[in-house]
């Protein structure tokens, strides 16, 4: 076998991982609103932390981008092993803090209950759609098949940075309602 079929048999093992953790987050996503745990410990800290880490996946994420655009390629594959560690700390931040608080309901009205809504909705959506194709453009890049990884992060990229960007503005539009 050659060492392109074996990267694309790795990679295909890869994507089958990709989406079982994909339907499984979107699966304790739907949940955590439904089912409340108590651990005995208060979570209401998490907030600030997951916008924190959204921010800072967003700066990783244009740096990956400068370095990558200056062919730095091994600074751009330690930024994006970053960035994808941020990201997955908060989700487990979030669904934690998720799974164990009750919601915070946004209380502004007019046009920023419009914006803050529209906001929400894109993030949820895109956040959504953006983990299973963020972790299939990493699997590509992992497995030496970096057109294919080109070609898909040119259009994975722009999603991951909107969400990870709009995560912290809804959070500092619902600080208010904490």
């Amino acid at each position: 076998m050659s060492i392109l079929q074996s990267n694309i048999l790795l990679e295909k093992r890869l994507n089958v991982a990709a989406y079982v953790v994909s339907v499984v987050v979107l699966l304790l996503v739907g949940l955590m609103r439904r089912v409340k745990i108590d651990l005995g410990i208060d979570f209401h800290f998490l907030p600030p932390i997951h916008a924190t880490l959204n921010a800072i996946t967003a700066v990783i994420l244009l740096v990956a981008l400068y370095y990558i655009k200056n062919k730095q390629i091994e600074q751009h594959r330690k930024a994006i092993y970053l960035a994808m560690v941020c990201s997955a700390l908060f989700l487990v931040s979030y669904v934690l803090y998720h799974f164990t608080t009750p919601e915070t309901r946004f209380g502004g009205t007019g046009v920023i209950r419009t914006v803050y809504f529209f906001l929400l909705l894109t993030h949820v959506v895109l956040a959504a759609v953006t983990l299973p194709l963020v972790l299939l453009t990493f699997n590509r890049a992992y497995t030496n098949q970096i057109e294919r990884h080109r070609k898909m992060a040119r259009w994975v990229f722009p999603l991951w940075l909107y969400v990870a960007i709009t995560g912290p503005i809804c959070y500092l539009m619902l600080k208010p309602y904490y």
